[in-house]
């Protein structure tokens, strides 16, 4: 069970700065998508049960039917059913309905799971989130060190002396929380209550993103974020004859008014000629939108006469006044969707790929080319490839192949085939020779490895044990030409240079591999600069050449082996 608690403290009169929540939850149709989204954020999986403490006084538009809806004057006070119901799951989550939190489920899940407290409070810390950066200063503000996140994480902290995003109480003490069934709406009594029955109570801070829906970016995030989703009453151009066609009878459009995307009508909307409209945007009850005016992304409040050709954009309309101040489009550096008809933040950053055309040389071509030089390949060396295997297994014990997972085109992850060329185990002690890596950068190399069988020495300077890549090539997971397959944890230490250079599958050889020079401290940088160059500047010239210069280094390091 889950109770959403808005305070009277949050917000003051609707239309003032302050009062942006409590102007949501008294108009149509803002309302029931506000308290419908914080009742579903961090509802545990089955339960279906919500309830959404709202102070006496505050007006809830009438056509809200769920979540049920409990008015508070002082305390809050809970039924015997609403008691019964909170022991049914292993966790009673009290949340602060100013804001609108989106954490990830598993690292939630995991935290609660490992406590041993009976009271868990948890604030919401965007600084924790995944490929962020944290820099450590001393108290005269000098950098000493930074460390970067590339997952979402949470820290201990000290219990807050306010109301956190969210409180978890465990399912077997409840009744030791709230007095005689109620919860005290003073933070400080709730926790004198927690340590007069003798309970533990942790807090933490954990990674995820946080609206403040009494701030009109936040509320206009929200809002057009759940607009996002599944909503009964919208008009969607793609589909004048699905569910959601404009009921004509409370909404008039003039000629030559167009709409895009999905927009929540109230009722009685007057639309102007020649207005635009560009969802996802909430229009509310008795709007006018004159002749002209544009409106996209926006909310628009109960009453409000939108002036002839004026362009209202990422923006909060309240019912008594048009505010001035213009929201930022976006407030995390997360993408807001919805999926199921819940609302909720995609995770980590936005991808960056380049793309091309469908039929360009790029898309096209060099997958049609890739198909012929693997066939022809495969076909050239399955003569000796059998002399290879023998020798291979009889050398040395273990498999005949090495597997290893990388992340091929867009990220998808594929098992990259070679000859094994060392012995059983290796991958397992890399760790312990990174000391004496010559390279910089996450990838390893080191000269006489020891890890290298007799056989597996001579196959990699001639690069024989690339062959079985063709088989990698055919199925489509790489290509002849292109930057060099990459595990996660390599990608992930510079993001913007693993969206460029797994925009493109890639390649057995490379514009890196016959360009590097190997300068001591200079691998990395280089390995950047010719990922990214080969990308930007990717053509028939570019390949062909990375091809000449691959064929000149392979006949000369196979003579030198002789």
């Amino acid at each position: 069970m889950k109770l959403v608690i808005i305070h009277k403290n949050n917000s003051s009169a609707p239309g003032t700065d302050n009062g942006l929540l409590r102007f949501g939850i008294s108009s149509d149709p803002t309302a029931s998508v506000i308290l419908e989204g914080l009742s579903e954020n961090l509802r545990s999986k089955g339960d279906a049960n919500a309830i959404v403490a709202i102070p006496k006084g505050w007006r809830v538009e009438s056509c809200v039917t769920s979540p049920k809806i409990e008015r508070y004057a002082k305390d809050i006070t809970l039924s015997c059913e609403h008691l019964r119901l909170m022991k049914r799951n292993s966790w009673f989550v009290v949340s602060n309905g100013r804001f609108a939190t989106q954490i990830n489920s598993e690292l939630l899940d995991k935290v609660l799971a490992d406590t041993e407290a009976d009271v868990v409070t948890v604030n919401v810390e965007p600084e924790l989130l995944a490929y962020r950066e944290k820099v450590l200063l001393t108290s005269q503000g000098k950098v000493v060190g930074f460390r970067r996140f590339y997952s979402d994480s949470a820290e201990l902290t000290p219990i807050p002396l306010d109301w956190p995003h969210h409180i978890f109480i465990k399912d077997d003490v409840p009744d030791q929380v709230l007095a005689d069934r109620t919860l005290p709406l003073a933070f400080s009594r709730f926790i004198k209550n927690c340590s007069s029955n003798l309970l533990t109570v942790h807090s933490l801070n954990i990674g995820g993103t946080v609206l403040d829906l009494d701030t009109e970016e936040g509320l206009l995030n929200f809002l057009t974020a759940k607009l996002s989703s599944s909503v009964e009453n919208y008009h969607n151009t793609n589909n004048k004859s699905q569910k959601g066609m404009l009921d004509k009878d409370s909404i008039t459009i003039s000629d030559g008014a167009r709409l895009f995307g999905k927009i929540l009508f109230g009722q009685n909307v007057n639309i102007g000629q020649n207005a635009i409209i560009v969802g996802p945007t909430i229009i509310g009850n008795n709007v006018k939108i004159a002749q002209g005016a544009i409106i996209r992304a926006s909310i628009v409040g109960p009453g409000v006469t939108v002036p002839p050709n004026r362009l209202v954009q990422n923006r909060v309309l309240t019912g008594s006044r048009c505010r001035q101040k213009r929201a930022r489009q976006i407030i995390t550096n997360r993408a807001i969707a919805s999926t199921n008809d819940r609302f909720i933040f995609e995770n980590s950053r936005s991808n960056n790929f380049r793309t091309w055309p469908r039929f360009s040389y790029a898309r096209c071509l060099k997958r049609i080319t890739d198909i012929v030089a693997a066939i022809t390949v495969l076909i050239l060396f399955a003569p000796i490839l059998p002399i290879i295997a023998f020798v291979t297994k009889l050398t040395s014990r273990g498999p005949l192949f090495f597997k290893h997972t990388r992340q091929g085109l867009h990220g998808k992850a594929f098992n990259c085939l070679k000859f094994r060329t060392m012995l059983v185990g290796a991958d397992k002690i890399q760790d312990k020779l990174r000391i004496v890596s010559q390279v910089d950068g996450p990838q390893f190399k080191m000269k006489d490895d020891p890890r290298l069988s007799a056989v597996g020495r001579f196959l990699r300077d001639t690069y024989i044990d690339e062959i079985p890549q063709f088989l990698n090539v055919l199925l489509g997971q790489m290509s002849v030409i292109g930057p060099r397959p990459s595990p996660e944890q390599e990608n992930t230490l510079c993001p913007s240079w693993r969206d460029a250079r797994l925009s493109v599958r890639p390649g057995i050889t490379g514009l890196w591999q016959v360009c590097r020079t190997r300068q001591p401290m200079k691998d990395f940088q280089e390995w950047i600069h010719y990922d990214t160059k080969y990308v930007r500047d990717l053509s028939v010239r570019m390949d062909l050449w990375i091809c000449w210069q691959t064929a000149k280094q392979l006949v000369k390091n196979f003579i030198g082996r002789f």
